[in-house]
């Protein structure tokens, strides 16, 4: 309830303030359950994709939001589910609650790089997205979100209005067909999830790093391997 609450009033104030625009949106499912992956820049991500979506979206959230009382109550509100991010039981919980998401037919919608990215490029993706996709034999629709990290940069605590931000939906990628036979098979996981992170390069148009993203200083300094997926596609 409160969901649809929040969106009623914050909708025409997003709309109003920003420059929003979707390309494909008919490529989520009307009906049924479905995964959207998306690319993650900035925190307001988690306000833009919803907003531009008819059906209801049921988000993971790092824990941290649940353990402060500022934040806990618009999360709990709006039915997040929260997950630790060194893995581990409570991972493996928050996963579950995903898999209830699904069999109940609805969307549900997860960042495969696991954080926000520190440099506007995309990164490697946790498997977590691919074993939900191919173990409930769901579709999996790869969202490009562009233009949000002007809009909240990292650290930033408020949004920067009239800025362009742009939603960009790929075809449903139908995992369960060709991985369906290995579901316990961890390289089918990692073969399907770079899948999913190609198919949002493709979308977004940005550069790929093949390594997780991190906010690490030390990290970031090191020499990163990059592909470019723009052979690929011809």
């Amino acid at each position: 309830m409160l969901y649809w609450l929040f969106k009623i009033l914050l909708s025409p104030i997003l709309f109003a303030l920003f420059r929003i625009r979707t390309t494909n949106v008919r490529n989520v499912p009307f009906r049924g359950p479905a995964i959207l992956a998306a690319n993650h820049q900035s925190f307001c991500d988690s306000f833009f994709l919803p907003l531009v979506m008819v059906r209801r979206v049921t988000y993971v959230a790092k824990a941290e939001y649940f353990d402060s009382f500022k934040t806990a109550w618009f999360f709990r509100a709006a039915g997040q589910i929260p997950i630790r991010r060194g893995g581990g039981p409570a991972s493996e919980r928050a996963l579950e609650s995903a898999r209830e998401v699904l069999r109940k037919g609805q969307l549900f919608a997860i960042y495969p790089e696991g954080t926000r990215s520190p440099d506007d490029r995309i990164h490697k993706g946790h498997t977590g997205v691919a074993r939900l996709a191919i173990q409930e034999g769901v579709p999996v629709v790869p969202v490009a979100i562009i233009g949000t990290s002007s809009v909240q940069p990292i650290g930033a605590r408020l949004m920067k209005p009239f800025k362009k931000v742009e939603i960009r939906f790929g075809e449903p990628i139908e995992l369960a067909e060709r991985f369906g036979s290995r579901k316990d098979d961890p390289l089918s996981y990692r073969q399907a999830t770079d899948e999913i992170m190609f198919a949002i390069v493709q979308l977004s148009g940005k550069q790929y790093v093949d390594r997780y993203a991190s906010r690490d200083k030390a990290v970031l300094a090191g020499p990163a391997p990059q592909i470019d997926f723009s052979d690929k596609a011809s």
